[in-house]
């Protein structure tokens, strides 16, 4: 190799899909795996805080929905609008704006001084989390090699999980630290405890902002995709730890055109977008209805004996604590696996094991018997459900947003898919506590089941294997 390797864009693609991981594609990783874990722990410390706000605020069930539901409809208006903003101006200056989102909207959450101002910042914290989507999973797809692309997007992914476990790790925290407090405080600890841990999420905020900052470094294919070559050379170079000098294929030209947002629903795409956004609404409607009211679904069917309110949300805390690591098993088991199995494969399996997961917990209680208690009913179903939820769909729907789309669209694409996911996530949030009330957490739990099944056939009917390919080899090519 010469010290300067002048190379077309075709052949770029397949030196970055030869080369090692470098220090400097671990590094781009590191920093989206840590802001994904801020998405975590900010989605999922809600469910843990949640006693505490509704007793403070005094909060009626459609209240509660509209604070547990407000950070996933900001997650939807994030993912749809700044997606196309982040193909427009890049991966690289979104990420600090996606950062300075998170560090406005997490101070706010915890100096609200009512319901109506928690719910504005919760849902600018889910307008953060739902930026970060697009631009991490375009961030990662096109700065690694092809052979590791499927593992690397998952490990980043994981640490979703990781966040969700530091969160329900917090929450159990600081209700022992304020259990300190005698009967005539308890209400003054209860208005504090929800702020401190709401607040912790700034101190994460910050601490990614800072590492965000220390590197910055643009995708070389989205300079490719605008044609800006020299730009392309010199991320590149520091991409690959080599130097290298990209220039365009003559015949035929290789630059990809900049195609309008609409493509994604033109009959080139549309397979495509149905893949990355149908079976990902449907997950998501069980996904963030489970896990954000995971301590709520706890109480409710294994610790509704427990008459004190600070002995209840304490052994739900532990319940969520514990089941929440079976949400880091899951994704390593889609780490090792979503090469060897694929994508589509372990999504359809992924969603069969969710349906499995939530009929055990709806039936926990008429299954109980002496052998085996309802607690430990409700614990299986759990582990069945959050394990293969992150083996199978949790994993392979972002992965998949990220693949099956052309570079000058991808975030586009994932930004798109990742709405109309957190459109489920809204109805699961915001309509589990009145249809609990009104249908019963049993019969909740069998639909819920019903859609993952559906899932499952959808994921079956618009699937796109893209295992082991190049970005440039799964895109769809235009019909004549």
């Amino acid at each position: 190799m010469t010290p300067t390797e002048s190379v077309q864009l075709r052949s770029f693609e397949q030196q970055l899909n030869r080369a090692d991981l470098t220090r400097v594609m671990w590094l781009l990783w590191g920093l989206s795996a840590g802001l994904i874990a801020l998405d975590g722990f900010d989605f999922f410390i809600i469910g843990v805080a949640l006693p505490f706000i509704q007793r403070d605020f005094g909060l009626n069930a459609t209240e509660i929905g509209a604070v547990a539901g407000a950070a996933v409809a900001g997650a939807l208006v994030g993912s749809l609008t700044l997606g196309p903003v982040t193909d427009r101006i890049g991966r690289q200056i979104m990420l600090l704006v996606d950062i300075a989102i998170f560090v406005v909207a997490t101070t706010g959450t915890a100096l609200a001084w009512n319901a109506a101002s928690l719910i504005l910042f919760r849902f600018l914290v889910g307008v953060g989390i739902g930026a970060d989507y697009p631009i991490s999973v375009a961030y990662i797809t096109e700065n690694v090699p092809a052979r590791l692309r499927g593992r690397m997007v998952i490990g980043a992914f994981t640490f979703q999980a990781v966040g969700a476990l530091l969160g329900a790790v917090t929450g159990l925290t600081l209700i022992y630290l304020f259990q300190q407090y005698d009967s005539t405080t308890d209400e003054l600890a209860i208005h504090y405890a929800w702020r401190a841990m709401l607040g912790v999420g700034l101190l994460l905020a910050i601490g990614v902002g800072a590492l965000r900052l220390s590197f910055l470094l643009e995708s070389p294919r989205y300079y490719i995709a605008r044609g800006e070559y020299d730009e392309a050379s010199k991320a590149a170079a520091i991409l690959l730890e080599e130097p290298i000098i990209i220039t365009p294929d003559t015949d035929p030209p290789d630059r990809e055109p900049q195609l309008p947002y609409h493509a994604l629903f033109s009959s080139t795409y549309r397979r495509a977008t149905a893949l990355a956004s149908l079976p990902w609404f449907l997950q998501d409607i069980a996904t963030y209805g489970i896990g954000i009211f995971t301590p709520v679904i706890l109480t409710a069917l294994a610790f509704a004996h427990e008459a004190d309110f600070m002995a209840q949300t304490i052994a739900s805390a532990q319940g969520a604590a514990v089941v929440d690591l079976f949400l880091i098993g899951g994704f390593l088991i889609a780490v090792w696996l979503v090469d060897r199995v694929g994508r589509i494969r372990l999504q359809i399996i992924g969603f069969v094991g969710m349906a499995i997961g939530l009929l055990i917990l709806a039936v926990s209680d008429r299954l109980a018997s002496e052998t085996i208690s309802t607690t430990a009913l409700v614990l299986i179903g759990f582990l069945v459900f959050n394990l293969t939820m992150n083996a199978g769909p949790n994993s392979t729907t972002f992965l998949l947003s990220g693949e099956v789309f052309p570079t000058s669209i991808r975030a586009s694409g994932a930004g798109f898919a990742a709405a109309v996911a957190k459109a489920g996530a809204v109805i699961g949030t915001m309509l589990l506590p009145p249809l609990q009330k009104s249908l019963g957490i049993s019969t909740l739990l069998v639909l819920l089941a019903l859609l993952c099944g559906l899932a499952a056939i959808l994921t079956h009917l618009f699937r796109i294997e893209t295992v082991g390919r190049s970005l440039e080899s799964v895109e769809p090519k235009p019909q004549n």
